[in-house]
């Protein structure tokens, strides 16, 4: 019987680690493996659209282009509101420690893409916005996700599709 492993890029071939033990296949193709797989994949395929994305400023552009911009800076574009956030509250959304987060907000800063003021709410207070040239790479994050669902579309077929994101989406309590 011939194993069927996913092929994954950053793993030795079974020649030079030895091959899976048939009773160890199991950490290969478990769902939270293959969840965290295509989510890389998915990441991977939205920085690409990105960094060739003609409206993205050049310097944002050559950044995702040298993969300079990583899925954890991609945390910033997803959870920062339009208005503004404190650190705080952006660490929380993304689900990482307000040290983490300040220092993507940081490079963040250093590339142009939000910038840190007073909170009219609370002047002793900080809050990070995009500024323009975020915007403007928001966008191109909001068209670079749309491409790549439609390429998962095509890859996998609509209905197929629909059922992962419903599925998806109830298993992750509708978040």
């Amino acid at each position: 019987m011939q194993e069927h492993l996913i092929p994954v890029p950053w793993e030795e071939p079974a020649a030079v680690s030895g091959a899976t033990p048939a009773d160890d296949i199991w950490r290969q193709t478990h769902l939270g493996r293959l969840l965290g797989h295509a989510m890389r994949c998915f990441d991977e395929r939205v920085l690409h659209l990105m960094a060739h994305d003609v409206d993205v400023p050049l310097a944002l552009s050559n950044l995702a282009a040298r993969n300079k911009v990583t899925a954890a800076h991609i945390h910033i574009t997803r959870h920062l509101s339009l208005r503004g956030d404190r650190l705080v509250t952006l660490a929380h959304r993304a689900g990482m420690s307000k040290q983490a987060m300040a220092d993507l907000v940081g490079q963040c800063e250093a590339w142009g893409l939000v910038q840190r003021e007073p909170d009219p709410l609370d002047r002793r207070a900080i809050r990070v916005v995009f500024t323009q040239d975020g915007l403007l790479w928001l966008q191109a994050f909001k068209r670079s996700v749309a491409q790549a669902e439609w390429e998962f579309r095509e890859a996998v077929g609509q209905e197929v599709a629909v059922v992962v994101r419903i599925g998806l989406e109830s298993y992750a309590g509708g978040a």
